[in-house]
């Protein structure tokens, strides 16, 4: 099992530093903290009263693997689910939000489940990723969850041209 601690290293690895590339609706980002999820989390790192592209600018390292803990682990709750799907599910959760879930939700549907897609990982979604990724493997349960990614990424690309890129 790979720790949460060694998978927010390899997303921030992946991330690097400031970016603000016009074709990305996020907007700037530092080491993949977005200016919105700053805002929305009320980060003025300045202390000047606004969460702007300065903010966006000084956040720290060690302060965006804080906001990676907290709010694209903790608080979705990625570690009710198999081992297995952790990594996937947190890395799609950065980029996608509740999109990361509905589409595990949706593979697990597809696989005999009967759940609400909502988005939330909550006892009965980690109890229905247990028992179809002791079912079929973890390592299918991880591939299965990886095609569909793939696809949800394919599809917004072609929706969204320019964020083939």
């Amino acid at each position: 099992m790979i720790s949460v601690d060694d998978q927010i290293l390899d997303v921030l690895r992946r991330e690097g530093g400031y970016v603000d590339d016009p074709d990305d609706p996020g907007g700037a980002t530092n080491h993949g903290v977005t200016i919105g999820t700053m805002r929305r989390l009320g980060i003025d790192v300045d202390c000047d009263g606004d969460v702007d592209k300065a903010d966006v600018r000084a956040l720290t390292r060690s302060r965006a693997a804080e906001i990676y803990k907290r709010e694209y682990w903790q608080q979705p709750k990625i570690n009710r689910l198999p081992d297995a799907l952790q990594p996937s599910v947190f890395d799609m959760f950065i980029n996608a939000g509740g999109n990361a879930v509905r589409i595990l939700q949706r593979c697990l549907n597809d696989l005999g489940e009967d759940l609400q897609v909502d988005g939330a990982i909550g006892s009965i979604t980690a109890a229905a990723a247990h028992r179809q990724a002791e079912r079929v493997g973890p390592t299918l349960m991880a591939d299965i969850y990886g095609v569909a990614r793939r696809i949800y990424y394919y599809e917004l690309a072609i929706r969204r041209p320019a964020s083939r890129k």
